[in-house]
């Protein structure tokens, strides 16, 4: 499997790029809007053809380039039922996606937002805003919910081997990547934590919304269009 990370400096994000390298299929994970032309850029580099793009959630940070990405290459989008209705296929907990000769696990891990989801390929585990590297996602908008998020982490991520790679959505550390044992051990979040206590803290935090969060959210429910303007 051919496999890079890519980062977007402004928002912290992760996006990932996965590809066969039998049948040159590829991937792109939470896409950044603004990265559109790099990303087509290392795809081509690597003798890739792009034909799908799978989306975490409807992301609050940044804007997605799922949209132009179909428009420029075919591709197609992949996301959540609960998420954005532009995708052209809604997956679910259990599915599995065909990339070429790759098989992607589909696995719900609500909590972040009602849509959240992670992605299983190989040992790799891509987990969008739900597991961070030593930290979770927030649970404060989008129907975010403290209690889910724990069970999903705790009950479904936590049961993956220990050596399973860890791939955020963003990092705010210069991190680059973990394994979900080093996660149960050291991950302040939930290490010796119970969920009643979880709870408290992550409902207790008073965080600022996130700064692109009201055109950012309408955008990524059109797939990274931006939303019409109310007519005066």
């Amino acid at each position: 499997m051919l496999f890079r990370q890519l980062f977007d400096q402004e928002t912290w994000t992760y996006t990932y790029l996965i590809g066969d390298e039998t049948t040159h299929e590829a991937a792109l994970i939470d896409p950044v809007l603004e990265q559109v032309e790099r990303d087509l850029k290392v795809v081509t580099e690597l003798g890739l053809k792009l034909t799908r793009v799978l989306e975490t959630h409807v992301h609050a940070d940044h804007v997605t380039g799922a949209g132009k990405l179909r428009e420029l290459t075919g591709a197609r989008v992949a996301a959540s039922p609960s998420g954005a209705p532009c995708v052209d296929q809604q997956v679910k907990d259990g599915d599995v996606l065909t990339l070429g000769g790759l098989s992607i696990q589909v696995l719900a891990t609500p909590g972040h937002t009602d849509d959240s989801l992670s992605f299983r390929v190989g040992n790799k585990l891509f987990t969008g805003d739900a597991l961070l590297i030593r930290a979770c996602g927030r649970t404060d908008f989008q129907n975010g919910n403290a209690g889910q998020l724990y069970d999903s982490i705790t009950g479904k991520l936590f049961t993956l081997p220990d050596d399973t790679e860890v791939y955020p959505g963003h990092d705010y550390a210069g991190l680059t990547m973990s394994t979900i044992g080093e996660e149960k051990r050291h991950n302040p979040r939930f290490a010796g934590r119970s969920r009643e206590a979880f709870i408290e803290f992550m409902n207790n935090r008073k965080l600022a919304p996130p700064k692109k969060l009201d055109v950012a959210v309408p955008a990524n429910r059109s797939c990274g269009k931006p939303a019409p303007q109310a007519q005066a």
